[in-house]
Parts: structure tokens; sequence; C-alpha cells
């Protein structure tokens, strides 16, 4: 695979992602939620950043646009839904859209729950997803802005995606995410065995992220949910937990 990708962990818990492809020498970032750590990375691999897509308006996901966008003259790219809240966007994409790094594509998916105009970025020829905070490893984005019949609709349309595809979240809430999963499900072995590796990973201060859609469809609660009603529920109960 021409693509290598990079976690760069910022912040208190969030990542950014950048994707470079070694044939057209073209790097994306992926919801920078600050500048100079990723201006700093793509230095140090001389690596020529051209992109950015943002998934979704909050800040932790495009603070640092201005300031990459003056330092490399990068093209920013984000959900059209969210325009208004996001002054640095040169294109604004809706569902159907694809982007491009190099020869790759990647599609448009609307995903609205956590925001009200969240998309993903979806790359089914590698396969893979950036899908910001819509979904978590063992967990889904909280419904800021929308609800849990649009969270459930997420998803069961994310259920569908090939189950190897690496989902690529935003933030390392693995551990507890868990700790509810375990309550949410008690009697289900997959998350028990999952937590002990998640525990030894985080004690030894390694990522759990990128996750893949067929250990989410084992381990999430939330993509497990069977209605939208029992993922509000459960969505209710991990705001309180």
């Amino acid at each position: 695979m021409s693509l290598e990708i990079l976690r760069l962990p910022v912040l208190h818990d969030n990542y950014i992602w950048l994707m470079h492809d070694a044939g057209s020498g073209e790097t994306v970032v992926i919801d920078p939620a600050v500048a100079q750590p990723v201006l700093d990375a793509a230095q140090e691999r001389g690596w020529n950043i051209t992109q950015i897509w943002n998934t979704h308006w909050h800040p932790d996901h495009i603070g640092g646009n201005a300031q990459i966008k003056a330092a490399t003259g990068c093209f920013i790219t984000g959900p059209a839904a969210e325009a208004a809240k996001i002054e640095t966007l040169d294109r604004k994409v809706s569902e159907g859209d694809t982007v491009m790094i190099g020869e790759h594509t990647a599609y448009v998916l609307e995903v609205p729950a956590h925001t009200a105009g969240h998309i993903a970025y979806h790359m089914p020829d590698e396969p893979l997803i950036f899908i910001g905070d819509t979904l978590f490893a063992m967990g889904c984005g909280r419904l800021f802005e929308g609800t849990a019949e649009q969270m459930f609709t997420n998803m069961q349309r994310l259920a569908h995606l090939d189950p190897e595809t690496r989902v690529y979240c935003a933030h390392e809430y693995t551990q507890s995410n868990g700790r509810f999963a375990l309550v949410a499900e008690p009697d289900n072995e997959a998350i028990k065995h999952r937590m002990i590796e998640v525990d030894v990973a985080r004690s030894n201060g390694e990522a759990t992220v990128p996750t893949s859609i067929a250990l989410e469809l084992e381990t999430n609660p939330f993509m497990r949910a069977k209605d939208a009603a029992d993922l509000g529920a459960r969505r209710a109960a991990k705001d309180a937990f």
C-alpha cells in the first residue's frame, strides 16, 4: 500500500491523522486540533502537506487549520452543512462527494448526530474510514446536535462496511468506553477479553486505535444496540457513567 498513516497524539486525548501517499507525494491531515505538532511531524518525515480534511466543526478538530494553511498553502475540505462554523474551508462537501489523495479516492458519508453536519471519509479500496467523533472504539460520540435515531442509522450504516475496514477515530477513549461496555453487556466475553488487552496497552502508554468494523461489531454496545431507543438509553447511561 502506498498510503502511510501517522497517528499524532495531541492535547489530552486527541489524535490527529496524517496520511501520506508516496506515489504522489501528497499528505493529508485529518482533523488537526493544533498546528505545530503537525508541521513538525511532516517536516521530520519530509512530507509536503497538501490538504486538510475536516469531519466536523468542533475546535479540537479544526483548531490547526489556519496555521497549517498559512505555513503550507494546503487545500481544506470539510462538511458543507457546517461551513458557517469552519471559516477556513476551500471546498464544502456532502454525501456522495469524493476527495482524492493522489490516485486514491475517499467517499464522503454524512453521519450526523454528534454534530448536525458531521461527515466521514471512507476509502473502500484500502479499506479504511476517518470517522471523527461518530464511532469510537467501544463507543460513539455524544449526541450534542442530533438524535439517537440518527446515531442508530450511522451505526447500522457502518456495520455494513467491509468488516476489515480500519476505523480511524479522533480520540483515545477506549478504556473508559470499555468500562461502560462491561456494564452494558456484562455477559459479552469478547468485551472482557478486549478490555484485558486495552488495559495492558494503556498501562504501557500505547494507543488502542485504529480499530476495525469487525471488532466493533463484537464489542461496541452502540453498534450492537437493537434499535434507536436502545442506543439512546445506552448513550444516556454512558453520559452519566
